[in-house]
């Protein structure tokens, strides 16, 4: 296709026939992939590494995988399958990274995607044409470099890459004489053998590395600015995520936390049965902690609860209480910024991880920008990202249509502004969602954006 084509094209980036970058080819870019060759939209998917499976990938060499050794997903298999093709049967409710690994390579053979994949490319920038639509500009790893023109962008380089440290960094970090490390960078617990060691947080990430330390470590210290509920993954024989659908999911709020609190207390019992701080808000007010196994570690002595760290002294770390541990492994699970470093800030920005997009996916000041995954449900994401990426693939093939500009900014801030009555204010929680509530509002909003084309109501 002649570049000039393609800026004429009939999608939100304008022009003849509409052509598709998708950045990343994770579980975000394959399910992207997907939804566009089912309408036969041109596309072209870079991909920094040497294969799919983004995050999930152990030790990928894209440079941007946190996977441990030892980890699994924290919702269920069912839960995180795409509609268009479930999880085998044989997987365990529970699958490891390799598992999922395994299975979004057969989802991307099964759909035939990777004739679409230039893998070892990175996209250095995504500038908007003067005409209309994008010019993506990339380099690959034999230092080959190009820049091409595509009516629309779908970004699924996912939001758990670029770390962040405590801000600021606390007193005496620089002179600590111990290892710093952020979770993003733990793979094996060797490292904390025989050591003194300290994980600060109370996220997924930091409950299970502090469980691993616990059964290597000298001793293994757990830190938090304030509590969490921890959920099992297992409420009786079903998988805990088993007994938040369907009906339960389309009640009250209020209902939903209290049933859920009763559940988990009858199961496991409240956070401060094991020395953890009460939680400062209802169950599903703020992303749940899930762990099958850190209690018993707390029950055992095996894992030691500690306030906020106030400073860092030589070889030991002074808490808020003021109690002293030495310490020789601090490993800080302090979450992620959302950065785009393909994109200017004028462009497009998540300052303080604050994201302005309609219905968590389009730039309202931006045609034919599309952020797909950029979303922290109290679910799995990735079939999440499936409906987004199908209702995104209207858009782009003019089978739907976005409302105006200043639609799409009343709705935002509506959401945001729901979002912030109902979590915790953190960084942690600007791209909240529930999970059942989203995927019925994305499927409304499909429906919506096909009257506006007058097209046929999608099935």
């Amino acid at each position: 296709m002649s570049e000039s084509a393609a800026t004429n094209g009939t999608g939100p980036g304008g022009g003849g026939e509409p052509r598709v970058c998708v950045i990343g080819a994770g579980s975000s870019g394959i399910t992207a992939m997907r939804s566009l060759k089912e309408k036969g939209i041109d596309h072209v998917c870079f991909e920094i590494g040497s294969d799919v499976g983004g995050l999930w990938r152990y030790e990928n060499d894209n440079g941007r995988s946190a996977a441990y050794k030892s980890l699994h997903i924290n919702t269920s298999r069912q839960m995180m399958a795409y509609d268009a093709f479930p999880m085998p049967e044989d997987y365990p409710d529970y699958p490891d990274h390799a598992q999922i690994t395994s299975y979004f390579e057969q989802f991307t053979d099964h759909f035939g995607l990777r004739d679409a994949i230039r893998f070892q490319t990175e996209v250095e920038s995504v500038v908007p044409s003067e005409g209309g639509g994008w010019d993506v500009s990339w380099k690959n790893r034999e230092g080959e470099t190009g820049t091409e023109h595509f009516t629309d962008v779908m970004v699924c380089s996912g939001h758990h890459w670029d770390k962040r440290w405590p801000e600021p960094a606390f007193p005496g970090s620089d002179s600590f004489a111990g290892l710093q490390m952020h979770a993003h960078d733990y793979r094996t617990p060797e490292i904390f053998e025989g050591k003194r060691v300290l994980v600060l947080g109370i996220g997924n990430s930091a409950t299970d590395i502090a469980v691993e330390s616990s059964r290597h470590a000298e001793a293994t210290f757990l830190a938090m600015r304030r509590g969490a509920w921890v959920v099992p993954k297992y409420i009786g024989s079903k998988p805990t995520d088993h007994h938040t659908t369907g009906f339960m999911s389309r009640m009250p709020i209020a209902v939903q936390s209290l049933g859920m609190s009763l559940m988990v207390r009858m199961s496991v019992g409240r956070p401060t049965d094991y020395g953890l701080p009460k939680p400062d808000h209802k169950l599903l007010h703020a992303h749940p902690t899930v762990s099958q196994d850190l209690y018993a570690r707390l029950g055992h002595g095996d894992i030691k609860v500690k306030p906020n760290i106030e400073r860092l002294d030589g070889d030991s770390v002074v808490f808020e209480d003021g109690s002293r541990e030495r310490i020789d492994v601090i490993v800080y699970c302090t979450g992620y910024r959302i950065t785009f470093p393909y994109l200017a800030p004028e462009v497009f920005e998540a300052r303080d991880n604050k994201v302005d997009l309609f219905m968590r996916v389009a730039s309202p000041d931006q045609k034919g920008l599309y952020f797909i995954g950029l979303i922290q449900p109290l679910g799995a994401i990735m079939p999440l990202a499936e409906v987004q990426c199908d209702w995104v693939a209207d858009l782009v093939s003019g089978e739907g249509k976005l409302p105006d500009r200043l639609e799409m900014y009343r709705e935002i801030a509506d959401d945001q502004a729901r979002m912030g009555r109902r979590f915790v204010k953190s960084k942690r929680h600007t791209v909240e969602v529930d999970f059942e509530p989203y995927m019925r509002a994305i499927a409304k909003e499909r429906s919506r954006s096909r009257d506006r084309s007058g097209s046929p109501v999608a099935a």
